[in-house]
């Protein structure tokens, strides 16, 4: 882990804030703080941080608005902190673009272990495609090319998210053929013991409303349900 790693922590429980960065710096990176989300904000669009620490809740500006701002500006990884255990507070923070999120009162083992793997995630989304490489995949008016990142729908291209993009490339390179939800996390995430299932229906969701002519009844990505999903050449109702 290169010491040049840089992490934004906007948190307003102060408590919190200097635990966390203590033992982020302990580990080797460098931390900046922010008590307010106005102050956050600020730092999230006007510096380069490699993973963002964000509090849901924040005097000024709140979680919310600041992942919004940074997503519409970047990919850089947010770790979500929340004090709410419901599903929907969850799902909602994915939806806003956070890549995961604690709940808190949290152990600071596990937020490293996060942070780390957000990290690893984020490394390898930014690797560069191999130019020679020619890979395409065409499915019930979908077309995907590897090396170039393009992917079409109806012959209109769709900007995807890199996990977004990951996860359609996997289930179309297999079109036909039902891919388990675990082996969908492993090929798309990665090893990744924290990382939270519902994550996987989330992108799926993400994905349809891109490419499917009427989401709420999807005719590519469809669900089998109690084992996974797939991705189908027939243009048939949802499994």
């Amino acid at each position: 882990m290169s010491a040049e790693q840089r992490i934004l922590v906007v948190e307003d429980e102060r408590a919190i804030a200097d635990a966390v960065a203590l033992n982020l710096r302990e580990e080797g990176f460098t931390v900046d703080t922010a008590s307010r989300g106005d102050d956050g904000l600020r730092l999230a669009t006007a510096e380069p941080y490699d993973l963002i620490v964000l509090d849901l809740m924040l005097p000024g500006v709140d979680g919310r608005e600041i992942c919004r701002a940074v997503r519409k500006r970047s990919q850089t990884p947010i770790l979500m902190l929340t004090a709410r255990a419901r599903e929907v507070d969850k799902v909602l923070g994915l939806e806003l673009g956070a890549d995961d999120y604690l709940t808190k009162p949290f152990g600071m083992l596990e937020l490293i272990a996060r942070v780390k793997a957000l990290l690893r995630r984020s490394g390898v989304q930014k690797s560069a495609p191999d130019p020679d490489a020619d890979e395409e995949y065409a499915g019930s008016g979908v077309r995907v090319n590897v090396s170039r990142r393009r992917v079409e729908a109806d012959g209109k291209v769709v900007e995807l998210r890199p996990k977004e993009f990951e996860l359609l490339r996997v289930l179309i390179s297999n079109r036909g053929r039902v891919m388990m939800r675990d082996r969908l996390l492993e090929l798309v995430w990665g090893e990744d013991e924290f990382l939270d299932r519902g994550t996987l229906d989330v992108h799926i969701r993400w994905l349809r409303q891109k490419l499917e002519r009427d989401p709420s009844r999807p005719q590519r990505i469809l669900t089998i349900r109690g084992v996974g999903y797939k991705y189908s050449d027939e243009e048939s109702p949802e499994a």
